[in-house]
């Protein structure tokens, strides 16, 4: 399924991403890892298993060396019989000598010993091997060098590309993937998308946010990713970097320097290193407790995030704790924790005119309005009709807001009316829950609007004359794209015809 899109902005990707080279420490990190996963795998089995298995492994082991032995025995033979075919020899005792000399040839009593003796395989042709030096003709092919300028276009994105970002999961396999869409009139034909390249997650993706603040600092735009997942921690990769292994930052999520200390306090402790039963234990008492967090981390999966285009360097996140909270993202701090919900908080959008202004909504029924300049105050709240599935501001009347709700109903608020105003309209859009709402950015349509549900429609609607009092919504065109229940869409900000639609069956479609 996907779970969450953002467009990027057409122009900012790098052309060339780079390529990931694994550090040291990346690859001593996920060598532990796996030897970890191995560890807890074989202390699942019973000590009586374990003897019998290191007994049997043991064994096999030394039926192995037998094995190597007898099939050296049976080459020295064969070697010794075909040397006996080329010359002159007589009687049983010839035949022996020549087969414990092909013995000796072969040495295999030190046969794994490392002493920079010649390789055995050398040795077992008389030293006849030789060694190219350069390139291997029957490698290195003429056509080569047009295999690599194929690799190269594939991995370019061209200035006219568009990128959609999708977090994806399948089969407890999650991922977020960078989608490459090309338009008809660049293609001179039909358009085509087609994913780019992927970045594996650690867990369940739940919403992503594209923002051009590099969390290392500095003035200059890039092209990063905020992704919330099941996990308290929240994300952000360059994607500017294929084959990239670990995020550049996580904002909270857990402490693991925490659990790397306790180890080394229990290794010192027992006076050396722990063995695997020790290991595991170790690690199932830190998981009774829970994962030691960051300081001002969430607690709970994060279930949205918002990133501020006016103050580049924050961010905001709508968690499972039942709290919102401002991230700097260039020291990775929390700024603000805001408490005002009571229930899980599903969603947080800043406003596109008055940067400060957050709108929150959450499983309480209820959205609310923040200006983080003074979080201590009390935030304007509006009660809906049912939990908060997604919230959109009017980008042609900022002070107007969309709320849409599980019960399928989509209400529209106008903030200078004051908390607990009633709604300026409400509509009816979907006969289930309406999980994805977005406006289009473009000027030439005011008031364009787009919603996604599990009924596995997507509707567009006219709202431009309801949010004014002029007149009521329209609904432009419904249509079915055979994604499975919808479950986010958004307008291209460079290309306000394209709706981009992710929903149950995996993939990502693009609606002209």
């Amino acid at each position: 399924m996907i779970s969450s899109i953002a467009w990027v902005p057409r122009g900012v990707a790098a052309q060339l991403p780079k390529v990931a080279e694994p550090t040291p420490e990346e690859l001593a990190a996920m060598k532990e890892q796996m030897e970890n996963q191995a560890g807890i795998a074989d202390d699942d089995d019973d000590d009586d298993e374990d003897n019998d298995s290191e007994s049997e492994g043991m064994d096999t082991s030394d039926e192995g060396e037998d094995e190597a032995v007898a099939h050296a025995r049976a080459v020295a033979a064969s070697l010794a019989s075909g040397a006996a075919s080329g010359s002159k020899r007589s009687g049983k005792g010839g035949n022996t000598d020549s087969i414990e000399a092909a013995l000796k040839e072969l040495d295999m009593e030190h046969y794994d010993s490392d002493d920079g003796t010649p390789d055995v395989v050398q040795r077992a042709l008389g030293g006849r091997l030789e060694v190219h030096q350069g390139e291997d003709p029957y490698v290195t092919l003429p056509g080569d060098d047009d295999d690599n300028d194929s690799e190269i276009e594939d991995l370019e994105i061209k200035a006219t590309d568009l990128l959609i970002l999708a977090a994806r999961n399948e089969d407890d396999l999650s991922n977020l993937e960078v989608w490459v869409y090309e338009e008809a009139q660049a293609l001179g034909g039909e358009a085509n998308v087609y994913v780019h390249h992927e970045i594996v997650l650690p867990a369940f993706p739940l919403s992503i946010a594209w923002l051009d603040c590099n969390p290392a600092g500095g003035v200059a735009p890039g092209n990063f990713v905020a992704v919330s997942t099941m996990e308290p921690g929240i994300e952000i990769w360059d994607l500017d970097v294929v084959d990239a292994v670990e995020p550049v930052a996580v904002l909270g999520g857990e402490d693991k320097g925490v659990a790397a200390a306790a180890l080394a306090a229990a290794e010192e402790a027992a006076g050396g290193k722990l063995d695997r039963k020790q290991k595991k234990k170790l690690k199932d008492k830190a998981k009774r407790k829970g994962p030691a967090l960051r300081p001002g981390s969430h607690s709970d999966a994060v279930l949205g995030v918002a990133w501020n285009g006016v103050f580049r360097n924050v961010l905001a996140s709508a968690s499972a704790d039942k709290t919102v909270k401002v991230w700097d993202v260039t020291t990775g701090s929390a700024e603000h924790t805001l408490t005002h919900h009571s229930d899980k908080v599903q969603a947080v959008a800043w406003n596109p005119a008055e940067a400060p202004v957050l709108l929150t909504g959450g499983f309480d029924k209820r959205a609310a309005l923040v200006d983080v300049r003074t979080p201590g105050a009390s935030p304007a709240v509006w009660t809906t009709s049912a939990d908060v599935e997604a919230l959109a501001w009017c980008p042609h009347a900022p002070t107007c807001f969309m709320v849409s709700a599980e019960d399928g109903m989509v209400a529209a608020y106008d903030a200078r009316k004051g908390a607990g105003s009633a709604p300026l309209f409400r509509l009816h859009a979907h006969e289930k829950p309406t999980c994805a709402l977005s406006f289009s950015p473009s000027a030439a349509a005011p008031g364009l609007m787009a919603t996604g549900s599990t009924d596995k429609k997507v509707k567009v609607w006219d709202v431009a004359a309801a949010t004014s009092g002029s007149g009521a919504p329209e609904c432009l065109a419904t249509m079915d794209l055979q994604v499975g229940a919808v479950f986010t869409l958004g307008w291209a900000r460079d290309a306000p015809h394209l709706l981009g639609v992710g929903g149950a069956k995996g993939s990502v479609t693009v609606w002209d």
